[in-house]
């Protein structure tokens, strides 16, 4: 199976110079929790996710109608191609224990995005529950005493 045959291809993105507040209202209306961050080409150039929104924008008590997409975003994008098989993109998952990636084209623009619940539901479920659990493992390190 190939991820052309999975993903999502009509998804929400945002560019660079909107704000937070744009991109969480965007999540919010498309019931997502992600959203590529495209130049006008369409190529991607980063995400932003509802968790990137709580830990770099309400954690630091940053004002959402001014901050930009661009200063919170992850710019190191996680990706396959459409016509990369399913598994590579399962391995990606549990390699970076994530539970979505960007697909894109040859020309890097935004093709769709494959998830662990598309996953879930086009996989045979023994191995979609194996990339669940290698996604969900915490790994902690022990604290260090004085």
């Amino acid at each position: 199976m190939f991820c052309s045959e999975v993903m999502k291809r009509y998804v929400q993105s945002i560019d660079v110079s909107d704000t937070v507040q744009v991109a969480a209202r965007r999540m919010r209306e498309a019931n997502v929790g992600i959203l590529p961050v495209c130049e006008a080409n369409g190529r991607v150039l980063g995400v932003v996710t509802d968790r990137d929104l709580a830990v770099r924008v309400c954690a630091e008590d940053l004002e959402a109608s001014t901050t930009k997409v661009a200063s919170v975003m992850t710019s190191a994008v996680l990706s396959c191609k459409p016509d990369d098989p399913v598994g590579r993109a399962e391995a990606l998952m549990r390699k970076h224990r994530i539970t979505r990636v960007i697909i894109i084209d040859d020309a890097g623009a935004l093709a769709g995005v494959l998830s662990l619940s598309d996953l879930a539901f086009y996989e045979p479920s023994a191995r979609a529950g194996r990339t669940l659990r290698a996604v969900s493992e915490r790994k902690y390190e022990p604290e260090s005493g004085p």
